[in-house]
């Protein structure tokens, strides 16, 4: 693997205080976005294509319509012509799947969805973004979100007030409730790859150590939310970076990882017993599966035979809960039992494939897969070939998108927490994509 890459001329010194402020004022409803999802949202939220509805999606609304305001009055710039295609391949098949469906009403919902996540919201963290200090302001804003979120993921599993988990309340889900078990993890795990993006792109000093300290943190909020998805999404996610970052680097990242994991579970016991489980489960999904890995499988046998009968448009957005009974085996139970974290015991219908590629697949086709994947792909592309303009940005924009793309075999959006992936997709859509990212000076090494 390549050695440490070269870096742009970053920022140096401690931020002016003042520029913070001015900063953060004109990126607020980007950063309202981020801190609007501490709040809790509603009960019952439903999975899949759905789950819309939290004050933190509102907000999100109103960030687009704040950019397209200034964009009419001429005050912050346009996209350009390849931003517009990359961002805008998603909308060919959103809207191909719905006019195709067999009913095109209730797509009508899933378009709105699908476009807000993938298009409208990543665009406008895109053209908000100026520089790279605009761009650390939104990262540590999501570190930061990390942070609160895990401090009270762990309150929960100290104090047994999380979600149930193994007939214990100890689970660490966050403000967002037994509903979104995965929500405080995928928080967390964004911000755990930001932190180790940040300490292998910056020099001996005060930040590297910040982000270090940030790293000893968060491992364990995402430890105790028991989420096996997360946890091998992370881990791939930190090796690339470390690989990334030179190979004498990573040996040495490796050891004290290590060293954290065996003290924090092995000497204070922080869920040893069931983390040591939950691991082990990860290897017998074929030998013997858990109830929730066999409706897993079961649930992508039957977004495949969706796709079968329909390869190149899908069968609609919104249609996999409607045709899933008839592709789906006896095998998949009526739902999965949630409780805990404030809520009492609930069923909670399997509405989705977690599997955002199926999930795509079996909804929009070939030809919808094709252009979010590309979409996505052209995203990609775009950060690693800056790699040398900027270590701490790359590294950063890079994995949290990679990060995505490599959750998305084990989940798919719903949820209050879907809303935070768009503005992750702009964070990489802006490193990847705006013409003075690669030319600007500075990194994320602070604001």
């Amino acid at each position: 693997m390549a050695t440490a890459v070269t870096t742009a001329p970053a920022l140096a010194g401690t931020p002016d205080g003042r520029d913070l402020i001015r900063r953060a004022g004109a990126l607020s409803p980007v950063l309202a976005v981020i801190a609007l999802l501490l709040v809790p949202g509603p009960d019952g939220a439903q999975g899949g294509t759905g789950g819309t509805g939290t004050i933190a999606d509102a907000a999100s609304g109103l960030l687009v319509l704040i950019c397209l305001v200034r964009v009419l009055r001429g005050g912050a710039r346009p996209l350009t012509r390849t931003a517009a295609v990359v961002l805008g391949l998603p909308v060919f098949g959103i809207c191909l799947a719905a006019v195709t469906s067999n009913d095109p009403a209730s797509s009508l919902p899933g378009v709105a969805r699908y476009v807000q996540v993938f298009v409208l919201v990543p665009a406008a963290v895109l053209l908000m973004i100026r520089d790279r200090r605009d761009f650390a302001v939104v990262a540590w804003g999501l570190v930061a979100l990390a942070l609160v979120q895990g401090a009270v993921g762990v309150g929960q599993y100290l104090t047994g007030t999380g979600a149930s988990y193994q007939g214990e309340d100890i689970r660490a889900v966050g403000t967002f409730g037994a509903t979104d078990v995965m929500g405080m993890a995928t928080v967390v795990a964004y911000g755990l790859v930001i932190v180790t993006g940040i300490a292998l792109g910056s020099p001996a000093g005060r930040v590297r150590t910040v982000a270090l300290v940030c790293v000893g943190l968060l491992v364990v909020p995402l430890l105790l939310s028991f989420s096996r998805g997360a946890w091998i999404a992370t881990v791939l996610v930190c090796g690339i970076q470390l690989m990334l970052g030179g190979v004498r680097r990573a040996a040495r990242v490796v050891l004290a990882v290590g060293a954290l994991a065996v003290v924090l579970v092995g000497g204070f016991g922080l869920g040893s017993e069931m983390v040591e489980e939950r691991v082990t489960s990860i290897t017998r999904v074929t030998a013997a599966p858990d109830q929730s890995v066999t409706d897993r499988y079961t649930m992508w046998a039957a977004a495949g035979r969706m796709w079968r009968s329909e390869p190149l448009t899908g069968v609609g957005l919104k249609g996999f809960p409607r045709y899933r009974d008839s592709n789906a085996s006896v095998a998949l139970s009526s739902g999965s039992d949630t409780a805990g974290a404030g809520a009492g015991f609930q069923r909670q219908p399997l509405l989705s494939p977690h599997n955002m590629y199926l999930l795509v697949l079996s909804e929009q086709g070939l030809i919808g897969l094709f252009a979010l994947a590309g979409s996505w792909l052209a995203l990609l592309v775009g950060a690693l070939r800056r790699r040398r303009t900027g270590a701490e940005c790359a590294l950063v924009a890079g994995g949290l998108l990679s990060w995505q793309l490599i959750d998305f075999f084990y989940a798919d959006i719903g949820g209050p927490s879907t809303v935070l992936m768009s503005v992750v997709f702009g964070l990489a859509a802006w490193w990847a994509l705006s013409p003075g990212a690669g030319a600007s000076a500075g990194g994320v090494r602070g604001a």
